[in-house]
């Protein structure tokens, strides 16, 4: 196992993509306060360390490796046990003994030892509710972080009790959360040529780990299925969507009844997203217009650098990588201190949040036995994933969404207003850019209000399968910063209800 330096990535679907900005300086160098390109090697994993530093996450390990003694004898294909987490606040409301808490490891059948750690939390409402999954980013950052911190059924209190989260998503779905790629959270294997490159792989593992679910829960395969996720995810989710798509159509195993996903605050498009960074950041008073002027003239390099990317592959991904990330760092250069996960907040020395207790919940022996772990380490987020995964980084994954909105796949794009990294403003111009055959249409539809319990939320817009929401008093993590709007979103779009005009009036445009 490597050592505490490697740690790894921004978060929970945080995604580390931009980010040298203020950066892991040598040790030894001071004076030289921002990382240098020269060394592009070194580049992803020290972004890495910077960024999950400030997250507060210090896992012990860079990925989550065992040794074979620890892996599982099994010809089973899932190995599964319903749990109860310990220190539950207020446990009789909902009693535990009426919900379905699953905590289980599928063995990749295309790997040589992998197995993907998941929990899954029957709703609280009604087991014929859909089943969502979610898919925390990174890449290589645990689903933990979104069960404890967003949209799971717990909160974790500073005493490390848990607490039910009043807004938790499994209100309204059966809830999958999955550690993936292969050595993120609790996920492991003992051999490193299981580590994913790329999006075929990610998304090849997760429809046999689908596959698989539905054969040990047969009463969840009518349910309708969602897929859900943030931040780098964008590149997660629409992949998976076209796999499992193509499952269906091919008549491959158990038929998945899909119906949507939605991608939140996520890096879809990069060559879209990063020509918005500047016209966000001028938008938002972040930097002044000949900051702006000067920063874009590094346009081209970037968006050259991810046409050779798409074309080439290979040393020219990992050269956009480093080309675009300039402009962001650039950014970051002028707005020192800023929470680019949220423009309204300053970090809090080498802060800009605070999830170190997850890993210190998720470490205590009764925790771990409870889910089954054993000795298994916790991987609160893997520098070795992430670096593995820097060729996919500039890929356009929007591509393949086109396609699934001509048959009638639901879509919807959201993004918190206040979130620099994966704005809502580069958000919203790949989905009005995509080429679909409701693109007009979408183009000139009404901008209305969100209103949850007779407030405005957000502003929203839609046509057909899909819809984009910009989501007010929100950054990176919608359902952390706006739990009842994240809930609601969720529940009325599943039930095709989101883009039900509160008003006909037409306001200013998304």
């Amino acid at each position: 196992m490597a050592s505490s330096h490697s740690l790894f990535i921004f978060v929970i679907g945080v995604l580390l993509f931009q980010f040298s900005y203020a950066t892991l300086n040598d040790n030894n160098n001071n004076e030289d306060r921002h990382l240098s390109f020269s060394s592009s090697t070194y580049f992803p994993k020290r972004q890495a360390e910077k960024l999950i530093m400030d997250l507060n996450l210090f896992p012990d390990d860079d990925i989550n490796v065992a040794s074979h003694e620890f892996l599982f004898e099994t010809d089973k294909m899932i190995v599964e046990r319903s749990f109860q987490f310990p220190h539950i606040a207020n446990s009789a409301t909902p009693s535990l003994q009426e919900l379905g808490h699953h905590a289980g490891y599928y063995r990749l059948p295309h790997s040589q030892s992998a197995r993907m750690f998941y929990l899954f939390f029957e709703s609280r409402q009604n087991k014929k509710d859909p089943i969502v999954i979610w898919l925390t980013g990174g890449p290589g950052c645990s689903s933990e972080l979104a069960v404890f911190y967003e949209n799971g059924p717990f909160h974790i209190a500073n005493n490390l009790s848990l607490v039910w989260n009043e807004h938790g998503w499994d209100k309204a779905s059966n809830l999958l959360f999955v550690d993936q790629p292969t050595g993120t959270g609790f996920s492991y294997t003992s051999d490193d040529t299981d580590i994913r490159h790329d999006e075929d792989g990610v998304s090849n593992d997760l429809y046999d780990f689908l596959q698989a679910f539905f054969a040990e829960h047969p009463q969840y395969v009518e349910n309708e299925f969602y897929i859900t996720g943030e931040s780098y995810a964008g590149h997660y989710i629409p992949a998976f969507a076209s796999r499992v798509h193509k499952g269906n159509k091919a008549k491959e195993g158990i038929h998945i009844n899909f119906k949507g996903f939605a991608i939140g605050n996520g890096l879809t498009n990069p060559e879209i997203q990063y020509k918005a960074y500047t016209d966000y950041a001028l938008d938002m008073k972040l930097i002044t217009k000949a900051s702006y002027n000067k920063i874009n003239k590094m346009l081209p390099a970037c968006e050259q650098a991810i046409k050779t990317c798409g074309t080439d592959g290979g040393d020219a991904c990992m050269s956009s990588y480093v080309t675009c990330n300039n402009i962001f760092n650039s950014i970051m250069d002028v707005v020192d201190g800023i929470n680019y996960y949220d423009v309204r907040k300053k970090c809090e020395g080498d802060l800009c949040y605070d999830f170190s207790n997850m890993e210190r919940f998720l470490n205590q022996k009764s925790v771990r036995d409870a889910l089954g772990v054993g000795n298994i380490d916790f991987v609160s987020c893997s520098s070795t994933v992430y670096e593995a995964m820097v060729m996919d980084w500039m890929r356009n994954l929007e591509v393949g969404i086109p396609a699934l909105l001509e048959d009638g796949i639901k879509v919807l794009v959201y993004a918190g207003e206040y979130d620099l990294i994966c704005n809502w403003l580069g958000n919203s111009r790949w989905v009005h850019a995509m080429d679909w055959s409701g693109q007009k249409q979408f183009d000139s539809s009404s901008t209305v209000p969100f209103v949850v319990d007779g407030a405005e939320a957000g502003l929203l817009k839609g046509h057909g399968p899909l819809t984009f929401l910009r989501v007010h008093e929100a950054g990176h993590m919608v359902p952390m910063d706006q739990p009842k709007a994240a809930l609601a979103m969720l529940t009325r779009w599943m039930q095709g209800k989101l883009t039900t005009a509160e008003t006909d009036e037409k306001i200013a445009p998304l």
